[in-house]
């Protein structure tokens, strides 16, 4: 069996160290990855995938990542039931294993 994915897509918005209360450092991205393919009205649409990051990957990122950068990730795809208010909820994310920075957006203020 095998549970590997990779992606590219673009940083929704700033990453965010958080710390576990077991002591490890955690960060959750979001990444807009455009399909390759345009829909029935003729536009891409675009799918935002989850990632979770531990340890050094989660530091680097929040370090050097800002909204609007492009990124690759390679992990796993995990699954898992999460208690929400009107239910349980499924959630799935990559869990990276690898995180390479391809490119930083551009400032507006930047020719």
């Amino acid at each position: 069996m095998l549970n590997q994915t990779i992606i590219v897509g673009r940083l929704v918005k700033d990453p965010e160290l958080d710390v576990t209360d077991t002591g490890k450092k955690m960060s959750r991205i979001t990444l807009a990855v455009p399909r390759s393919y345009k829909n029935s009205n003729g536009l891409y649409d675009t799918d935002y995938i989850d990632c979770k990051l531990w340890t050094g990957i989660a530091e680097t990122a929040a370090t050097y990542c800002k909204k609007g950068d492009l990124i690759g990730v390679r992990g796993r795809i995990q699954t898992a039931i999460v208690e929400k208010e009107d239910g349980k909820k499924k959630r799935t994310e990559i869990i990276a294993e690898k995180v390479t920075f391809l490119s930083t957006k551009k400032n507006d203020s930047e020719e």
